[in-house]
């Protein structure tokens, strides 16, 4: 293998596509960030034990997924394969949910690590931004987080998305549907794997792609008809508030996401456009997850938005991102005396707030220039000894070519004001 290639199933962020990858990060972290969720970052790795207590020892996730190490001091650590266990374990580690402000909501951004098959839209390292209140069992607040990713997919332009949505019901109704389902399960035709899972977390069952299992699903009982009269009322009104914001869902059934400890709402992104992998992101509440990694009660709700789905849903729907220029101004200094002069300017018009870069090298007029255009500068400054001569530079205008002595002195006034 080249030195110079990725490990299999990864990849580079690199300019120009960069920009898009970070476009995406910043419309869906601006709803939040204007709802009182504060941002939170956790390590890359944690202890093999908070996923597997937290994420489910059943899982694809624990079970095949994960990339584990030990450590010279024989601790077993884990890449993290999702962001929501690792936020909670910090919050709690921090006492956040002891502040006395009730729902803690929380922010995050970062890369996550799973040992998958690599394919279009699945990747063994991704990038998600996730959102996690944290402290409050109330339908507002998850009806509220929907309603925010719902409004960060449509400021980015997309409009082909769909949003499912479920309730897995609470600790009181779940395990009588359990029971009934494992007993529905038990009796079909299904491999030894799927049979295990049967009695460790049945609800995953309904959640295999698989033709030859969903067939035999069909007649499976169904959760609505076991969930009590607390999470029936619940739902309606998560439902009810989505439905007064003019949020619109389609109601899934089947929906039980990968992750073991989701609780009533659960709820789903889809682009048809993506093919096989068509989630682009997801959630629910896990009312439940705090005590399962040891914590006290604390009902919480959160989803994760995938970057990298994201975008290649715009890819689908032909969406092309308004991205501003990195460069604004391409200095273009010739001899020695104008690369002192114009990097002064250079410096100044960055402290001014005006993106702004360089010539280096060096290189001639013509070479130099073409680094400009390269650049998508809007315009290029150029200056020689008779310009230095004269106390001025020659702006020009890299889109119609027009180009004017400016003084000197002038030209961060000039410059602000062409570009507003």
């Amino acid at each position: 293998m080249s030195t110079f290639q990725a490990p299999k199933g990864t990849y580079d962020l690199t300019p120009p596509r960069s920009a898009t990858f970070l476009a995406v990060r910043e419309a869906i972290a601006a709803p939040l960030r204007d709802s009182g969720y504060g941002y939170i970052e956790t390590p890359g790795f944690e202890n093999v034990e908070l996923f597997a207590r937290g994420v489910g020892e059943s899982t694809d996730i624990v079970t095949k997924e994960m990339y584990t190490l030990t450590t010279k001091g024989g601790d077993q650590l884990a890449l993290r394969p999702e962001g929501t266990a690792s936020v909670l374990r910090a919050a709690l580690e921090a006492n956040l949910h002891k502040a006395g402000n009730l729902p803690v909501k929380l922010w995050y951004s970062g890369s996550y690590y799973r040992y998958e098959r690599p394919q279009a839209g699945r990747y063994r390292h991704f990038s998600q931004v996730g959102a996690e209140a944290i402290g409050t069992e109330d339908p507002v607040l998850d009806a509220e987080l929907i309603i925010l990713a719902d409004q960060a997919y449509r400021s980015l332009g997309l409009r082909q998305f769909r949003i499912l949505l479920n309730s897995l019901g609470d600790k009181e109704c779940r395990p009588v549907y359990r029971e009934a389902l494992q007993t529905f399960l038990r009796d079909l035709d299904l491999d030894e794997e799927t049979r295990r899972r049967i009695e460790i977390n049945p609800l995953r069952v309904l959640d295999d792609k698989r033709a030859d299992v969903q067939k035999q699903l069909t007649d499976a009982p169904k959760l609505r008809d076991y969930l009590c009269d607390a999470c029936k009322a619940y739902h309606e009104e998560v439902r009810a508030l989505l439905t007064a914001a003019g949020v619109v869902y389609e109601d899934d059934e089947k929906l039980v996401r990968g992750l073991d400890y989701y609780t009533r709402t659960t709820f789903e992104f889809v682009h048809d456009g993506l093919g096989s992998q068509s989630a682009v992101g997801g959630g629910g509440r896990y009312d439940g997850l705090s005590e399962m990694i040891g914590g006290p009660e604390l009902p919480s709700v959160g989803w994760a938005l995938g970057v990298d789905r994201t975008v290649l849903a715009l890819e689908a729907e032909g969406i092309e991102l308004d991205l501003p220029y990195a460069t604004s101004v391409y200095a273009v200094p010739l001899g020695e005396e104008a690369r002192r002069v114009l990097f002064g300017v250079v410096t100044g018009l960055r402290r001014a707030g005006i993106a702004a870069d360089f010539a280096f090298g060096g290189r001639g007029l013509k070479g130099a220039m073409k680094s400009a255009n390269r650049s998508g500068a809007r315009y290029a400054l150029v200056a020689g000894e008779r310009d230095l001569a004269e106390g001025v530079v020659q702006l020009k205008d890299m889109e119609s070519g027009e180009q004017s002595a400016v003084p000197l002195t002038e030209i961060a006034a000039e410059l602000a004001k062409r570009l507003g």
